[in-house]
């Protein structure tokens, strides 16, 4: 149930959780506050029902931590070039500045396989980008 719940990217009702770990609303609730009292979801409430999701400020705090317990500051710096260079090369080769960018760039091509990997290469940029924050903050 705690592993499940730490998955939880969009919001989601008890229910939902209950129905996907398989155990009772009660059961799921129950796990659910503990793990908003534990700063590790956060409740979203939207009128009458409540939804949980993952606190990303604390999930970021702890990745921070992680990162600086496991890799001493050459790999981090390292780490940090590669994605930058990552970047870079997507800049270049399809000329524009944001993932966003190269999102909207799709609606000019008529190749599916060029389609793909721009939309793929889009993906792992919003990716790159947020995990470069990260890193920097380690």
């Amino acid at each position: 149930m705690r592993a499940a719940a730490r998955t939880l990217r969009q919001p989601r009702t008890a229910s939902w959780v209950a129905e996907e770990t398989e155990v009772s609303v009660k059961t799921a609730r129950r796990y659910l506050e503990q793990l908003v009292a534990d700063n590790v979801l956060r409740r979203v409430d939207h009128g009458d029902t409540t939804r949980y999701c993952v606190d990303r400020l604390m999930a970021t705090y702890r990745e921070v931590a992680r990162l600086q317990r496991e890799h001493d500051r050459e790999a981090l710096t390292e780490s940090l070039a590669e994605m930058r260079t990552q970047i870079s090369e997507w800049e270049s080769t399809y000329g524009v500045e944001s993932p966003a960018a190269l999102r909207a760039s799709v609606g000019d091509c008529d190749d599916p396989a060029e389609i793909t990997a721009r939309r793929e290469a889009a993906s792992e940029w919003e990716h790159l980008a947020d995990r470069v924050r990260v890193l920097q903050t380690a």
